[in-house]
């Protein structure tokens, strides 16, 4: 096994836990929601519920991929290793999907208000952020 002699700078420590940190949250929304008690379904306004407990296996899955592969790509960039950037290309899929389910084949920007969309929006950029840090990280031999 070959092991990377270009060290990293401080930057990419920083970028990588940040990153480990913001997908560690997104697993934690997705099991808070796969665990949700009936007592939590209870706090939560009837329409809004609608959406969660109504939403289709293909667009739970494409949550779970998003959130498990996001958290798994920063791991593996953290062992920089450049199988980082297709775990990231996998998530963003996940991302998009979900969003797409969201915003087109429900009515959740009606239910959540339009300010539901900036998070979609920031979680896609912060996708598309990691692909291209990984990428270049291979590029300047940083991953191997």
């Amino acid at each position: 096994m070959t092991q990377n002699s270009n060290k990293p700078a401080t930057s990419f420590w920083v970028i990588g836990v940040l990153a480990l940190i913001w997908n560690a949250l997104g697993v934690m929304a997705y099991l808070g929601q796969k665990l949700m008690t009936d007592e939590m379904k209870a706090m939560i306004p009837a329409d809004q519920l609608e959406i969660i407990e109504n939403t289709p296996a293909w667009a739970t899955a494409a949550f779970a991929i998003a959130v498990w592969f996001g958290l798994l790509g920063c791991i593996v960039l953290l062992m920089r290793k450049k199988l980082a950037k297709l775990l990231f290309i996998i998530s963003l899929v996940g991302v998009l999907t979900q969003l797409f389910y969201n915003l087109f084949l429900t009515n959740a920007i009606e239910v959540f208000g339009n300010q539901s969309l900036i998070q979609p929006l920031v979680t896609v950029s912060v996708s598309l952020f990691l692909i291209w840090h990984a990428k270049k990280c291979a590029d300047d031999g940083i991953l191997s």
